[in-house]
């Protein structure tokens, strides 16, 4: 069988974007071939212009393909795609009249360790891949950034052959997105542009950037403009585009707030003019989505889409552009080698990620949703960006301050669900067949736990 010629990840999206098309993707990866091929189909079939998506499992991403090779020997379900343990050959099946030119897809894994990885995805005919040397670490490992960086220098290094071949390899930074959530856009911004110009650094030409979605609309349709204004800036020589994830962290558990909270990512995707969105789906609050539930989710956040006229004129400037830009010097000042100025800008605290636990990180800055939803600093620690941003506040943080924050787009959005459920049959109910307590229909007292 021969391995599926699957065009350029980032060409493909560059033409839906032109065509004013907000490029939809699921998060997707089962441990069974033939599973996993039945999930690319339905992706392809959906309405909707989609890219595919082969996410790994655990023991692949941490390199643990002994354990991954033992698990497929006894038939032993994965929470995802081992593709190290699989033979090329198996993956190429999977791909085969599927994966092409207009259908490209994507490997999505995690890993601080990616080289097996990125060797295997080249075997299997793919060149497109996501994560990065801080963002693949800090969040999912212990391993320490200055082992991280060279393995994702190496591992771009390796991609960039692929050139030779004819193809481009692309590769999205998932800085956007550290720990999912109650992490400034400032700093998400910055970490996104200094793992694509790293990239660059180690041969790769096409690139995007990512934003997860986080807690105010307004805000976040700031940090993407400011995060289009320093792309042009810093990464003008390279086909490059903008990512926006929907809502990483404690998903709303109605369908409708689910739903509401997707279609807002796909509006904010479109005002802000990025190209492509990673859905989320109804399921998100509780298990993983089954195959039908994730082509919903590409089609509700495909007509959303449409139905949205990019923004036009300035959202306004509360300071995000001048504090990612303010991080990203910093940092470049280290030094002309990308790798060795952020493992040096983690050990200063000049990079500091709110809520991190891992090793390497600082620990001093610290972040809060504010009374308008906007995520602000309570500490800025280390960071270099002491005269660009506005007072910080002097409250310590709290567990239940921590916790209200963690959930307040849950409960924003599932609370909105259910009021207009309880108007609705109100407004539906006839007088004599109102309930005789309507307090107790109250989104309050109605709310799942």
């Amino acid at each position: 069988m021969s391995v599926p010629e699957t065009g350029s990840f980032g060409d493909f999206v560059a033409r839906a974007h032109r065509a004013g098309t907000l490029v939809v993707q699921p998060r997707m990866g089962v441990s069974g071939p033939a599973a996993m091929r039945t999930g690319l189909v339905a992706t392809r079939k959906a309405t909707a212009t989609a890219v595919g998506t082969i996410t790994l499992d655990s023991y692949t991403r941490m390199g643990d393909n002994v354990n991954a090779r033992a698990a497929l020997a006894a038939g032993i379900e994965l929470n995802g795609y081992p593709i190290v343990a699989h033979d090329p050959a198996v993956t190429r099946a999977v791909l085969d009249g599927v994966a092409g030119p207009e259908f490209p897809v994507q490997i999505r894994h995690g890993s601080p360790c990616p080289e097996p990885i990125v060797a295997a995805l080249i075997q299997a005919g793919l060149h497109a891949t996501e994560g990065g040397p801080v963002s693949y670490c800090l969040p999912y490992s212990r391993m320490p950034l200055e082992d991280s960086i060279p393995n994702w220098a190496r591992s771009c290094d390796l991609l960039a052959d692929v050139r030779a071949t004819g193809a481009e390899p692309h590769v999205e930074s998932f800085g956007g997105c550290m720990m999912g959530q109650l992490c400034p856009p400032g700093l998400l911004v910055a970490l996104s542009v200094l793992e694509c110009l790293f990239f660059r650094q180690h041969g790769i030409r096409s690139v995007s950037l990512s934003y997860a979605q986080q807690t105010n609309p307004d805000q976040d349709t700031e940090a993407l403009l400011a995060l289009r204004r320093l792309a042009t800036q810093w990464l003008p020589d390279l086909d490059w585009h903008i990512v926006v994830y929907t809502y990483m962290g404690v998903y709303p558990r109605t369908p409708a707030g689910a739903t509401g909270l997707l279609e807002e990512a796909a509006r904010l995707a479109v005002r802000a003019g990025a190209a492509r969105l990673i859905v989320k789906t109804v399921a998100e609050g509780y298990r993983i989505p089954t195959f039908a539930e994730n082509v919903a989710a590409l089609e509700t956040a495909a007509l959303a889409a449409d139905s949205c006229l990019t923004i036009v004129g300035d959202p306004g400037d509360t300071g995000i552009h001048a504090e990612a830009s303010a991080l990203i010097e910093a940092v470049l000042d280290l030094g002309p080698d990308l790798g060795a100025a952020l493992a040096t800008a983690f050990r200063r605290g000049y990079l500091d990620v709110p809520y991190c636990l891992h090793p390497d990180n600082a620990g001093r800055a610290r972040s809060y949703v504010d009374s308008a939803g906007r995520l602000q600093w309570s500490s800025i620690g280390s960071l270099p960006i002491r005269g660009v941003v506005g007072p910080t506040s002097s409250a310590r943080p709290t567990a239940a301050g921590l916790l209200a924050a963690l959930s307040y787009v849950e409960r924003r959005f599932d609370n909105a669900s259910l009021e207009q459920e309880y108007q609705a049959d109100s407004v539906g109910s006839a007088p004599d067949d109102r309930d005789p307590d309507p307090g107790d229909r109250s989104p309050a007292a109605s709310r799942p736990a």
